[in-house]
């Protein structure tokens, strides 16, 4: 038996990058900071996210700089080639498939309108 499920609760670290394709798929793509349950660290962790589909769409509108939200996905790995060294590089990233929207109604309202909802 084999389990990839990655559930994180954070702070969006920027606003999401969005690209449309022709064939009409979004993908958005955003870090998220991560407290430690530690008194010894105050620095976040950050984790790389991948969202597709209604669900990008809905981050891309709804989700800013420094929003709670919270995600659930697949961890996977993006392996590439480095231009500079040719040296196989790869990293971590959080295939989401769920996105909550979290946080007060206030913050939700300044960034406009708001809603917590499963996708």
């Amino acid at each position: 038996m084999s389990l990839n499920c990655v559930t994180l609760v954070g702070r969006a670290g920027r606003d999401p990058d969005v690209k449309y394709f022709e064939s009409g798929n979004v993908v958005c793509n955003l870090t998220l900071a991560v407290s430690r349950r530690s008194r010894n660290s105050d620095e976040p962790d950050w984790f790389a996210l991948e969202i597709w589909g209604k669900t990008a769409q809905i981050a891309a509108d709804y989700v800013r700089k420094g929003s709670l939200i919270g995600v659930t996905g697949t961890l996977k790995f993006d392996y590439w080639q480095d231009r500079g060294t040719g040296v196989e590089r790869s990293k971590p990233v959080i295939r989401v498939d769920r996105l909550d929207l979290l946080g007060s109604k206030r913050d939700q309202e300044s960034m406009s309108d708001s809603y917590s909802s499963e996708f």
